[in-house]
């Protein structure tokens, strides 16, 4: 059970939530900030003070003030009229971590909203119930609205739940599970749909993946410079302490331990080679860089998790409208984060050419072929899956956030695109498994022509690993074998 408080969420709870179905609860401190905030909402209202959002219009609609009867009509009606989002819907887990992040971040007592709102959240995750929401639709301010009113609109009983069909109506799920939609009040409407949550939920589960990612793919890496005779000169620690990032010097200390190890690796230590390509020589360079990325862009998460975004917010006896909706933070750390991995898959890349490049590679056989030379392609065309995928990583690493469009009549004259920044980060990433999937498969073909020496333990069983799924002989169709080692690739980054 995970307890949240909307102070100290972290990531590995966002991933236990979102993808295992973890339970969750609201904590008994939170639930006094929460009444208390609410609290301070109804005492202003029977004062008759203007309060945005709750007695005004929205956006360039603020200056509509909505009679006391209308109020209640109001929050229903936002929940309607602002999911409009389109394409395809979130996966589940997405959809899990929005609802999960929503939850957190009114429960830290700041956005005036009972209590109730948070444990209609919290009972739609515990019972499995995970709403229909449409990808397309966010401009990242204010906030993530068409994403969050499509999760508000299963709240209230309208729209549609996910189901293994693809989705029904969430008026049947609910009547058969014998649950009752909420009503919401004064405010509640707006603080559900106002907030960074969808951006900030595909940023999570990427930050988690990629950092297990880094794990496996720097031991990839590792198998391709045994694979292609390489030094492990480069990685010795000296080097690295001359220029101290984190993320350089633990991907060399990996490196250099591995391979000091390997059998292949003293084979040609005498030999006459002066340096290696950079493709191999400067793994700790870039990886590592990569690697400070995602630290960083989970220092940044965080703070995002455990953050009040939404507007206005609540303090004491005030009600303050501001901009802590706006997505810029998260936004730009997408666009940063796309980069770092898509140049990191311009390295594995690479790699994989030298693997299957018989002008670099003259003492294994071209294209990793087996029988007949030129009667057999071997693994040629892979190198131009990889750098056809490498293009699209290219164009998709176009910062989103770069972009602004004005909406609500100029009202919301600058805003983030950060979910378009998180949807692209997300495609760049799953490319990237591919890509190391790839560079897996030759390698892993590439060192069986080193036996019988061997590798360091970590190198051969991972090796032992990957062998165990792929044929052997000429030329073959391959693509289900290529599947089985991208799966094997995946089963490492989905661990918590």
């Amino acid at each position: 059970m995970i307890c949240i408080n909307g102070e100290n969420l972290k990531l590995n709870d966002v991933v236990k939530v979102a993808r295992y179905r973890e339970k969750v609860a609201l904590d008994d401190e939170a639930r006094i900030k929460v009444k208390k905030s609410r609290e301070t909402i109804e005492k202003l209202l029977r004062t008759g003070k203007v309060i945005y959002g709750v007695n005004t219009g929205f956006g360039a609609l603020v200056n509509k003030r909505i009679s006391k009867e209308d109020l209640l009509a109001l929050q229903r009606n936002i929940v309607l009229s602002h999911s409009a989002g389109v394409g395809k819907a979130l996966e589940e887990e997405i959809v899990r971590a929005i609802m999960l992040l929503r939850a957190n971040s009114l429960a830290k007592g700041f956005s005036g909203v009972r209590v109730e709102v948070i444990e209609k959240l919290l009972e739609f995750l515990n019972e499995d119930i995970t709403p229909y929401v449409p990808e397309m639709g966010s401009v990242g301010a204010s906030g993530d609205l068409a994403p969050l009113s499509h999760i508000a609109l299963s709240l209230i009983g309208e729209g549609y739940v996910l189901c293994e069909d693809g989705r029904v109506q969430t008026k049947e799920v609910l009547k058969h599970k014998g649950i009752k939609p909420i009503v919401l009040e004064e405010k509640e409407g707006l603080s559900l749909v106002n907030g960074t949550q969808a951006m900030t939920a595909i940023l999570a589960l990427v930050v988690h993946d990629a950092k297990n990612l880094m794990k496996v793919a720097t031991l990839i890496s590792a198998i391709s410079i045994d694979a292609l005779l390489g030094s492990s000169q480069p990685f010795d620690p000296r080097i690295h302490m001359v220029r101290p990032y984190n993320g350089q010097k633990k991907i060399a200390e990996f490196l250099f331990n591995c391979l000091e190890k390997s059998e292949i690796r003293n084979s040609h230590r005498g030999c006459s080679k002066v340096q290696d390509a950079y493709s191999l020589r400067t793994i700790p360079q870039v990886y590592g860089a990569v690697l400070d990325t995602l630290d960083y862009a989970e220092k940044i998460l965080e703070i995002e998790m455990n953050s009040a975004t939404d507007n206005p917010l609540v303090f004491d006896e005030d009600v303050i409208s501001g901009g802590n909706f706006h997505g810029e933070p998260i936004a730009l750390v997408c666009d940063y984060l796309a980069i770092a991995l898509t140049d990191m898959g311009n390295m594995i890349e690479r790699r994989i050419d030298r693997l299957v490049n018989p002008l670099v590679n003259a003492d294994l056989p071209p294209f990793l072929a087996e029988g007949k030379e030129g009667l057999n392609s071997g693994y040629m065309l892979w190198q131009y899956t990889a750098a056809a995928i490498c293009n699209e990583n290219k164009v998709l690493s176009h910062p989103a956030s770069s972009d602004t469009i004005p909406t609500s009549a100029l009202q919301e004259d600058h805003v983030s695109m950060g979910m378009n920044a998180a949807r692209k980060l997300k495609r760049i990433f799953e490319n990237l498994i591919t890509l190391v999937a790839i560079e897996a498969m030759l390698a892993s073909v590439a060192i069986r022509k080193r036996r019988p020496l061997k590798s360091c333990d970590e190198v051969e069983i991972m090796v032992d690993r990957i062998n165990s799924v792929l044929g052997k002989g000429s030329d073959r169709f391959v693509l289900d074998e290529f599947e089985r080692v991208r799966d094997i690739i995946i089963s490492e980054i989905k661990k918590i």
